[in-house]
């Protein structure tokens, strides 16, 4: 794992404002796995690239070690899934043999051009509780801004995640993000269609910013089934919405570790959002529309961050403890039959 290690401010951060905040067991929904040595496929097609940045591999060692790092007198039980970017059948075979030595709980990387008989075998075969779509997964002569939701998760395969009551966790596509009208339209089409999918709208619809919003949460949500992410995601706004509109038995925490060992805080222009991070720790990132640097010496890791956001949140609504403990375990728990 690339650039991680605990400072004396992360832990003053963690003692000041997390520690007490946390429950002491709690579970991540969203974690990726990968080795530098695994195939990286094809053209890099949606989704950030400032990430790939961050990090060089992440075993399931390595994670393990990372939360017993970062969150001292805790016990934290991740969800496991391939790294979006590498080739499916190896990250797919790495998840299903390290969630049977470390007892997690897994996903099943998927592309758009799988076989939906032979994806339900394997799903089946390997134990995964669901499926990982990734919107690079697509037909390679797609405009990254014109990916649509069915063009990397087909209906063939969200049939068969409807006839098991698979999980799928589902990171959307598209500039407009969470608010886009395609996404709306295909997301609302997925609830109706397909009630008995435990759908994850991955990162809250990747609302990193108010402006992401719109009426999002007048459309989607609205399923027994349907649960959002607050994946690496550090807007207020966004968090406050979701748990007003869908309730605190809606949302589920997850990281996007590794990213979330990143160093940074995050602001927003203009309904854009800014990574700032240390000067020269990620390399060169003039290239990245989404970074910029700062000489200030006390900045934590992404992961303290977003939790912040989330207590944020908590105080303002005056959230019970149950309600955290929801957001945090108790959620997730119901996902897993646990």
């Amino acid at each position: 794992m690339l650039n991680f290690e605990i400072t004396d401010y992360d832990k003053y951060v963690y003692e000041k404002e997390l520690r007490d905040f946390l429950p002491d067991e709690f579970i991540d929904f969203h974690t990726h796995l990968s080795k530098k040595s695994f195939e990286r496929t094809g053209k890099h097609n949606g989704g950030s690239t400032w990430t790939s940045l961050v990090y060089d591999e992440q075993t399931a060692e390595d994670l393990l070690d990372a939360y017993n790092k970062m969150f001292t007198g805790k016990t934290v039980t991740p969800m496991i899934f391939g790294g979006c970017i590498f080739e499916v059948k190896t990250v797919n075979n790495y998840v299903h043999d390290k969630g049977i030595e470390h007892k997690l709980p897994t996903l099943y990387r998927t592309t758009y051009d799988m076989d939906a008989d032979e994806l339900e075998a394997e799903v089946k075969k390997g134990g995964f509780l669901g499926l990982k779509p990734y919107l690079s997964n697509c037909p390679p002569y797609l405009p990254p801004n014109e990916i649509r939701i069915f063009d990397f998760l087909p209906h063939s395969h969200l049939e068969k995640a409807n006839k098991n009551g698979w999980i799928v966790m589902l990171h959307i596509p598209r500039p407009g993000r969470l608010k886009d009208k395609v996404n709306l339209a295909q997301l609302a089409e997925i609830e109706e269609k397909y009630p008995n999918i435990k759908l994850i709208i991955a990162h809250i619809g990747r609302a990193y910013a108010k402006e992401d919003i719109g009426n999002a949460f007048d459309i989607v949500g609205k399923g027994e089934n349907t649960y959002f992410d607050f994946t690496a995601n550090l807007c207020d706004d966004a968090i406050r919405a979701c748990i007003n509109a869908a309730g605190t038995k809606k949302l589920i925490f997850g990281s996007d570790m590794p990213i979330a060992i990143m160093r940074m805080y995050r602001i927003v222009e203009n309904g854009v959002y800014y990574n700032i991070v240390p000067r020269g720790l990620y390399g060169d990132v003039d290239g990245e529309p989404h970074m910029r640097e700062t000489d200030e010496t006390d900045v934590t890791l992404m992961m303290y961050e977003q939790l912040k956001a989330f207590k944020r949140v908590a105080h303002e609504l005056r959230l019970p403890d149950r309600d955290i403990e929801a957001v945090m375990r108790t959620n997730a728990e119901k996902l897993l039959n646990v």
